[in-house]
């Protein structure tokens, strides 16, 4: 499913051009510069259906009056650990990093502090977050789904009744964090949008056509089609248990979500910070992670298969790689933001070769 990558930019430079596009467009300065750091952070990693592609489609959501770009969420109910809010369609990665930041401050006190944030916009890469809770020591889970749209059929059945619910927990060892980002069907909506619009198909059957037969093809979303769940026609009870668990704790603990029928780009979350202080102690956790991450890394791999590596290390390659030399686009996602490039007389940043 590779495509060819355009020029590599400067990641400093991209992020100022993002925050700068989203703040002309009406977003809160910190709040667009929050957006613009988890977008561009979400390409560095290697996520990059959901880096800076994203961008137009946020834009589209603020012009057609679907993203709230100011002010604060509403307090439905705060116990000091358990904190849940009203997003008010408020920018979905601002959501995520301010909530994680009340989190980090009331760990000393909790140990384990929750957050459920529903009728949130969009909250982009879920590694980006996992990533900044490993760094400080922490241990992140999230929770997402997106109840304004079905596009995952429960195992065994042929009508879209979930979202693919992603699911990322951080955490770190001695060494590199892990950082899992995965979710509870096989690929993603927007993977599946992607490969449709370049007219290119998946390397296996991963969707299922609306008679309910397996298929390679994209499009088929477009004609009553659905998302397999993880685990595809043979194993996906496991992903559609998940996929239900994603769907509860976000939209239940926030109770907020698909019984309201909303519509468009709202997320629903869960996210949960764990202090290993408050247990055995950080030295103590990493000690048993690292050992956990050796063994693995010692596995000898299969035929024909690279050195086993963890979730998140290429990742984090990929992100050092672009410190150092630009962050890699792909054709046309700058091409693709001219429209609002032009009308706020924003400059596209130049390319590093």
């Amino acid at each position: 499913m590779t495509a060819a990558l355009a020029a590599r930019h400067d990641a400093g430079v991209l992020r100022r051009f993002a925050t700068e596009l989203f703040s002309a467009s009406g977003m809160d300065p910190d709040k667009a510069e929050i957006v613009a750091a988890v977008l561009v952070e979400a390409d560095m990693l290697g996520h990059d259906t959901h880096g800076l592609a994203l961008a137009t489609r946020y834009l589209t959501e603020i012009d057609n009056g679907a993203m709230t770009l100011t002010g604060e969420p509403e307090v439905i109910s705060d116990r000091g650990a358990c904190l849940t809010w009203n997003g008010r369609r408020l920018p979905g990665p601002w959501l995520v990093v301010k909530a994680m930041e009340i989190a980090f401050a009331r760990l000393e006190q909790h140990g384990i502090v929750s957050v459920a944030i529903g009728n949130g916009h969009h909250i982009g890469c879920l590694a980006a977050y996992a990533q900044r809770a490993a760094a400080r020591g922490k241990v992140l889970t999230i929770h997402s789904c997106a109840p304004g749209v079905a596009t995952v059929a429960p195992f065994g059945g042929l009508r879209a009744a979930l979202s693919p619910a992603p699911f990322a927990i951080g955490f770190p060892t001695q060494a590199d964090p892990v950082m899992i980002d995965i979710s509870a069907s096989i690929t993603t909506n927007n993977m599946a949008l992607r490969l449709s619009q370049e007219g290119r198909r998946y390397p296996n059957p991963w969707l299922m056509d609306a008679e309910g037969e397996p298929t390679d093809d994209p499009t088929v979303l477009q004609r009553g089609g659905t998302v397999l769940p993880a685990g595809g026609v043979d194993h996906g009870q496991k992903g559609y248990g998940w996929g239900l668990t994603a769907e509860a704790l976000s939209q239940g603990l926030s109770g907020q979500g698909r019984a309201d029928g909303p519509k468009g780009m709202v997320n629903a979350v869960f996210l949960q910070l764990i202090d290993p202080e408050a247990f055995a102690g950080l030295d103590a956790f990493t000690r048993q992670t690292s050992a956990i991450a050796d063994k693995c890394h010692a596995s000898p791999p299969r035929p024909g298969m690279g050195p086993v590596r963890l979730p998140g290390e290429g990742g984090l390659r990929r992100q050092e790689a672009a410190e150092r030399g630009g962050v890699p686009l792909r054709d046309g996602i700058l091409d693709a933001l001219q429209p609002w490039v032009r009308r706020h007389g924003v400059a596209i940043p130049p390319a590093l070769n």
